[in-house]
């Protein structure tokens, strides 16, 4: 591989550079080999269903750091388009490209129930009978078989138009939509809270759910946001789990 060029971006798993006319994602110092091939992997899905992702074209060692490299995007986030007063036709493009994932069928893509379980059943600070309640009501919500991105928000949505791409695809799973809209509202309402509650309306009243259908998900998906460990949230997430029904 020939050297690296500049920081594009960076987050808390990896960060993002120039590599010529690609990109080249590499993961944290002393992170495993296992997510860069999962994540190729689920790009892999991405791409043969047609879905606006970037194409992966080597996985690998560099430097002594796990990495892809992958299509560069251009432009700038969805983000930008939604700070400081967000136009509908922003959240309705969003909610929009959110459905055309969750169309397509998620062969291939693990379970989403079975990585909220798995990471329910490690998190510390909730007590063993919340737990069981949490199990529970993930048991008795709807399953599905969709693409769910796992990390869908504004920004990891970059470029407009016939460009638009869908970045961080480490997370995508196979399962129910609505949980997956729930993740998005969780990841905005600290940042963008006004945002986050337009965001479920909108898709809910579009993709012929009610907003319940999409909050149901709620107290499964904080908890399990629990397990990725981002302490400024803690407090919060353990109340939203907290809410979890007492009858699963």
């Amino acid at each position: 591989m020939s050297e690296i060029g500049r920081l594009l971006g960076a987050g808390k798993e990896a960060e993002v550079f120039e590599h010529g006319t690609l990109a080249l994602k590499l993961y944290r110092p002393g992170r495993p080999k296992a997510p860069a091939f999962r994540e190729a992997a689920n790009l892999a899905i991405a791409e043969k269903l047609s879905l606006p992702a970037p194409r992966v074209h080597v996985v690998g060692d560099y430097h002594g750091r796990w990495g892809l490299l992958m299509d560069r995007v251009t432009g700038t986030s969805l983000a930008d388009e939604m700070t400081p007063e967000p136009p509908l036709s922003a959240i309705k493009e969003m909610a929009a490209l959110h459905q055309r994932l969750h169309r397509e069928p998620g062969i291939g893509l693990p379970s989403l129930k079975a990585r909220l379980s798995a990471n329910i059943e490690r998190i510390e600070p909730v007590p063993p009978d919340l737990r069981d309640r949490l199990l529970l009501a993930l048991a008795a919500l709807p399953d599905d078989d969709r693409v769910c991105h796992g990390d869908f928000h504004p920004w990891n949505i970059m470029g407009s138009g016939d460009g638009i791409m869908i970045v961080d695809w480490l997370d995508a799973c196979s399962g129910n939509p609505a949980a997956d809209v729930c993740r998005t509202y969780l990841l905005m309402r600290r940042v963008l809270p006004a945002i986050a509650e337009a965001y479920v309306v909108t898709y809910a009243k579009t993709a012929g759910l009610t907003p319940d259908e999409i909050f149901d998900w709620l107290p499964v998906i904080a908890a399990a946001r629990l397990a990725e460990g981002v302490p400024e949230e803690t407090e919060d997430l353990l109340h939203l789990a907290s809410l979890a029904p007492a009858n699963g």
